[in-house]
């Protein structure tokens, strides 16, 4: 297969969206609200559930589980979608979503709550990538970037409310006769039945041309032994070391898994999970690798982010997730630009290529912030990176979905929210690398420099002030050992004993947020060897 036309997808051989278009869209953006909801209302909620639970140290598996479930069954999801219909196999992933939440919602020990996530991850995984698949099939290519903005915008509506969300129902003793934090997953039911009655009541789409195809059980079986593995290292590297036995034993058996994978897809063709055929097309190939760097860039920012606004500047969740709202208007704002401006020129190289350069200034950007920077600046690199994010992930997919055949829709629009996520994954884990690896070197320098400061110096030798709790803790990690798993002893160090770790933190994420540029400009040399599209045509 080379860079040839391929066959338009359904939508694209009709004049208008196909009847209740915007109303099925509707569905589609509540499904993809529940899981990118849900990740945030549990995260703003997990000390809560822990303490009931009784399982701190087990609540980093509540997310991996979930983790490797959801970026498992994304890559099934879409081929299930090409061989049986888009319409029941969306409506199996939020019912299985639902039941996991439910589940989640009911359990009384931590293994329960961790077999529940892994249950909603295997939802969850269809809730995105079917979602833009449905999207090809029903809106026509001139307007379906402008719908796709809309579902980016999703994504940054769930990090503002889901703090509130979470933050709230945490606080609660009971509600409606359950525990408080119970309905951070009970949340999800209703949110979940309307999704199902619109898309099971309105969908309607031709039977699939690969319809009867046996499903690939090997490609499944040994991504399954590729992916797994990898993720729980990626996960867990950084606890166990990325240098022992148990971290490199895992890459060793991802790397096999790999290998196996490959092979079976050779063996599978067509009916492959991810048909090796499309990567012949150097448009696919390329804008997914783009996608990979991309997620690993905006990820790596998203991850340390937090950690600036809620403890170096002192917001609470809520006013951080209100910090993100720039960026989720850049998103809407851009895609209003880039949809017209593609659809009428057909050139989605320059918009890519902008939107990661944009990306990349952000980052720069937000390396310049220091501890007592206006958080007006912090606002306009998150716009800036909204606007990138805007026009580049949504023109990719419109690139993808130009370039795949009818056949194989579901899996081509797959592999987008599956590079995406393996990029998002991999960034959160080497960023947070880079901050823990460099934050303790940091803390050292700074308590050092601060002892030639006549306020530090008067508030660490006064008895009063240096025999408080949360200040000993501070002067005993003076010399870099300090514990940063638990931060919540800062809201009663004094100001003057804080200061100097503050600032060494403020170092670190700066640092973090450069690498992350340089990972982006690896993002925009790649799109620049994406091939030019000439007006109103495909590549």
């Amino acid at each position: 297969m080379t860079d040839t036309a391929r066959p338009p997808a359904q939508s694209e051989t009709t004049g208008g969206p196909k009847p209740h278009a915007k109303i099925i869209l509707i569905g589609l953006m509540l499904g993809m609200f529940l899981s990118s909801l849900d990740q945030t209302v549990v995260a703003t909620a997990m000390r809560t559930i822990t303490d009931d639970l009784h399982g701190l140290t087990q609540q980093a598996w509540v997310t991996t589980v979930y983790l490797i479930t959801s970026v498992v069954s994304t890559a099934l999801y879409g081929k299930l979608s090409d061989d049986h219909g888009r319409r029941p196999v969306y409506l199996l992933a939020v019912g299985i979503f639902l039941a996991g939440s439910v589940l989640a919602g009911l359990s009384q020990e931590m293994w329960q709550l961790i077999a529940s996530r892994a249950v909603q991850g295997i939802g969850a995984g269809g809730l995105m990538s079917l979602a833009f698949t449905i999207l090809a099939d029903v809106v026509p290519m001139p307007q379906r970037t402008r719908y796709q903005a809309w579902f980016g915008a999703v994504f940054g509506v769930s990090a503002v409310v889901g703090p509130v969300v979470g933050g709230w129902f945490a606080g609660m003793d009971t509600f409606l006769g359950a525990t408080g934090w119970r309905w951070a997953f009970f949340i999800n039911v209703p949110i979940a039945v309307a999704a199902m009655a619109i898309i099971g009541r309105l969908l309607r789409l031709p039977k699939p041309q690969a319809a009867g195809r046996q499903t690939d059980v090997l490609g499944l079986a040994t991504l399954v032994v590729c992916l797994v593995p990898l993720l729980i290292a990626a996960e867990q590297g950084r606890a166990w070391g990325w240098g022992s036995g148990s971290t490199l034993a895992l890459f060793a058996v991802g790397v096999v898994g790999l290998v196996l994978f490959l092979l079976a897809q050779r063996r599978a063709g067509e009916a492959a999970i991810l048909p090796l055929s499309l990567f012949r097309n150097r448009v696919f190939t390329l804008v997914n690798g783009a996608n990979v760097i991309v997620g690993m860039g905006v990820f790596g920012v998203l991850t340390v982010l937090p950690m600036y606004l809620q403890i170096v500047r002192g917001l609470t969740p809520t006013q951080a997730g209100l910090m993100l709202l720039p960026q989720t208007v850049g998103i809407v704002l851009s895609g209003r630009v880039a949809g017209p401006y593609v659809a009428r020129t057909g050139n989605y190289k320059i918009v890519i290529a902008t939107g990661v350069v944009l990306m990349a200034v952000a980052s720069w950007w937000l390396s310049t912030t220091k501890m007592d920077t206006g958080l007006w600046q912090t606002g306009g690199a998150t716009l800036v990176m909204g606007v990138g994010v805007g026009f580049s992930w949504q023109v990719m997919l419109v690139a993808i979905q130009r370039n795949a055949a009818p056949q194989n829709m579901g899996a081509a629009m797959a592999s987008y929210t599956f590079f995406r996520q393996i990029g998002s994954t991999a960034g959160a884990s080497v960023f947070l690398a880079v901050f823990f690896g460099t934050v303790s070197g940091h803390v050292a320098r700074s308590y050092a420099d601060a002892a030639s400061d006549s306020a530090f110096a008067a508030a660490a030798h006064d008895p009063s002030v240096a025999s408080q709790p949360a200040n000993r803790i501070l002067l005993r990690g003076a010399d870099g050992s300090l514990d940063l798993d638990d931060t919540s002893f800062l809201a009663h160090a004094d100001d003057r004993i804080a200061r100097p770790l503050l600032q060494a933190m403020t170092q670190a994420i700066d640092e973090v947020y450069l690498v992350s540029g340089c990972f982006l400009v690896l993002g925009v040399l790649l799109s620049l060897f994406v091939p030019q599209q000439r007006p109103h045509q495909t590549a």
